[in-house]
């Protein structure tokens, strides 16, 4: 059976993340996304650890996810994870990481905390900071509990990322040493997609998996996996479909579910001080040094792919895992109609006019035919998701911290 898993979000306990990232609130937007299997987020935070183990039950007994105690049925399920930012130095330079964990059960979760807490403040960010070197990390995890998956995140964004341009290493092995057998994934992270990380031959052996990083619930699902799992769900068989994909035959993740990379807040080079940005060949013309300020750029996304690249642009491996661009529903509605915001009244009244009556905003951008909606939304929102799916787009790339724009309209 097909489920869509996001596998990396956040609480309300992390900095810069809504209040409203509650967990009635992540199973109400799950629902509307179209989101099987979700993250908890920050399960390393005391405070969400308790509304974990108080609101959630296990679907089954042993299965490792949850669901909401107060939910219809489990639909939605939900499996324990935290991101966790290693702060460490390394080679005489300091490493910034940030990796995703995926813990088997809260008994586990429970273990890991009550060292971390003995150990670290894991009470002022939902994203702990810990000083302990990745491989050690690694070690620690799979000492409490071996089915304990890590992997890192967001891989290619400039400060805390395993290849990031300032902090990070060329080679995952540099990363992880021994520990390198552990690893079975990693994340791509908004700014790229599959094609960009096909272009690094290191990663062919490691499951590639997009997940959306969500700060807010309206967030949720802009990243995701597709797999095909079998009844009943469990965590066991996500680890293994994960651990084992690569070396099962024909893959278990059927696609993924992509940002578009330009919209990341670091694809291109540049200085959002200086409002400048450039792509990676007028970086090496400029010695990476800003025009404005004659400061060092922050090199970004693209440029760093290139940089560690073995393979050409375009290059695609055999059985690659095919994947679907999508801009969110009520961005698109909001462009049509002429809305700024995209949490407006009028936004969230065409929002729930099409979801609920054709099942997910996910099947709207993705699978459903369109003569089944061209009767009951505005034609500019039709024509939207039609240029959405169709990559018909004006875009200007994000750069150090900035969204980029994608817009389905012209001025014009």
């Amino acid at each position: 059976m097909k489920q869509i898993l996001d596998l990396h979000i956040h609480s309300p306990y992390s900095r810069a993340c809504s209040p409203q990232l509650t967990l009635k609130n992540i199973d109400k937007t799950c629902r509307e996304k179209g989101i099987d299997i979700i993250a908890t987020g920050d399960f390393t935070h005391p405070a969400w650890f308790k509304s974990l183990s108080e609101e959630l039950e296990e679907t089954y007994k042993n299965s490792g996810l949850y669901k909401l105690k107060s939910a219809p049925d489990d639909k939605i399920k939900f499996i324990l994870s935290t991101e966790v930012a290693l702060i460490y130095k390394d080679e005489e330079k300091v490493r910034r990481i940030h990796l995703v964990v995926h813990a088997p059960n809260l008994t586990a979760a429970a273990e890991l905390n009550k060292y971390l807490g003995e150990n670290y403040n894991i009470k002022s960010d939902g994203r702990p900071i810990l000083g302990i070197q990745a491989p050690e990390f690694v070690r620690l995890l799979l000492n409490i509990n071996p089915n304990f998956l890590i992997y890192p995140a967001h891989i290619w964004t400039p400060w805390f990322a395993v290849f990031g341009s300032k902090s990070g290493f060329n080679t995952l092995e540099e990363c992880f040493k021994e520990e390198i057998k552990n690893i079975y994934a990693f994340e791509t992270g908004l700014s790229s997609d599959p094609e960009m990380n096909w272009r690094l031959s290191a990663l062919d052996k490691l499951t590639m998996l997009s997940s959306s990083d969500a700060h807010s619930p309206v967030n949720i699902g802009r990243e995701a996996t597709v797999m095909e799992l079998t009844t009943p769900f469990n965590y066991q068989q996500l680890y293994d479909v994960i651990k084992h994909n690569k070396k099962s035959g024909k893959s278990k993740i059927v696609s993924t579910i992509e940002f578009y990379p330009e919209e990341g807040i670091y694809h291109l080079d540049g200085h959002s001080n200086c409002k400048f940005s450039c792509p990676p060949s007028e970086s090496r013309k400029l010695k990476n040094i800003c025009p404005i300020c004659k400061r060092p750029l922050v090199i970004g996304v693209l440029n760093r792919v290139e940089e560690l690249s073995d393979r050409p642009v375009g290059y695609k491996p055999k059985n690659a895992v095919p994947f679907k661009k999508v801009i969110e529903l009520d961005k698109i509605i909001a462009e049509a109609l002429g809305i700024k915001n995209r949490l407006s009244k009028r936004v969230k009244q065409e929002y729930s006019k099409l979801v609920p009556k054709f099942g997910s905003e996910l099947e709207i951008l993705i699978d459903i035919d369109l003569k089944k909606i061209d009767k009951v939304v505005d034609v500019k929102i039709l024509e939207g998701i039609k240029k959405s799916r169709n990559g018909e787009l004006i875009i200007t790339p994000g750069f150090d911290g900035q969204y980029g724009q994608v817009n389905i309209f012209s001025k014009k």
